[in-house]
C-alpha cells in the first residue's frame, strides 16, 4: 500500500501547483518555465509509475487489499455506459470543438466520470484509494478552476459540426479499442467475455 499511496501523494502534490498561482509563479520564476515544466512532468511520471506499480502490487496481496464492498453484477453495464462520455470528453480536451467549449474543461470532466465509474465497479481498498483519490482531486481541481485562470482560455468553438463529429467519432473509436482490446491487454482486466 505504501507504493500506491506514495505515488498518489506525489502525483496530486505536483498537480496542486497549478491551483496555487503564487507558489507556481515563484517556482517558474526561480527555475524558468522550461525547467519547471520538465520537473513537473518528471515528478508526474514518477508518481504515475508508483501508482501503477503500487496498484498492481496491492491487487496481488489478498488480505492486504480487503474488499470493502461487493459491487452488484449489473453495475458493470452502467460503468460501460458511463465510460462512453468519459472517453469522448478525453478526446475533446485535445481537439478544438464546440464540445470542448460547452464543457469548459473536458479533461477534468472525463477524469471525474472515469473515477466515479471505476469506484462503482471496484470495492477493494486499492481501487478506493486510486479512483477515490482521482475523483476527489478532479472535483477539487474543477472547483479551483472557477477561482483562477490557470488553465487559460480553451478557445472558441472552432470547426462547427465537423469538429464536433470528429471528436465524437474519435472518442467512440477510442472507446471501442479500449472495450475490445486495450483494457484487457494493458490493464489485465478484459471488459467483455
Amino acid at each position: 500500500m505504501t507504493m500506491l499511496v506514495s505515488g498518489l501523494v506525489l502525483f496530486f502534490l505536483v498537480h496542486l501547483l497549478p491551483t496555487l498561482p503564487a507558489v507556481r509563479a515563484a517556482l517558474v520564476s526561480r527555475l524558468g518555465r522550461g525547467a519547471y515544466s520538465g520537473v513537473f512532468s518528471l515528478l508526474s511520471l514518477i508518481g504515475l509509475v508508483l501508482i501503477v506499480m503500487g496498484y498492481a502490487q496491492m491487487q496481488g496481496q489478498g488480505r492486504g487489499n480487503p474488499e470493502l464492498w461487493a459491487p452488484p453484477i449489473w453495475i458493470r453495464h452502467l460503468v460501460l455506459l458511463l465510460m462512453i462520455p468519459a472517453v469522448v470528453l478525453l478526446v475533446a480536451a485535445y481537439v478544438p470543438s464546440r464540445v470542448r467549449t460547452a464543457v469548459g474543461h473536458p479533461m477534468l470532466a472525463a477524469v471525474t466520470i472515469w473515477a466515479f465509474a471505476h469506484l462503482l465497479a471496484n470495492g477493494d481498498l486499492a481501487s478506493v484509494l486510486l479512483f477515490g483519490g482521482f475523483l476527489a482531486f478532479a472535483v477539487y481541481d474543477r472547483i479551483s478552476v472557477g477561482r483562477r485562470a490557470a488553465l487559460g482560455p480553451l478557445g472558441n468553438a472552432q470547426g462547427g459540426v465537423l469538429q464536433d463529429a470528429l471528436v465524437i467519432a474519435a472518442g467512440l473509436g477510442t472507446y471501442m479499442i479500449i472495450l475490445f482490446w486495450a483494457h484487457g491487454k494493458f490493464i489485465g482486466v478484459p471488459l467483455l467475455p
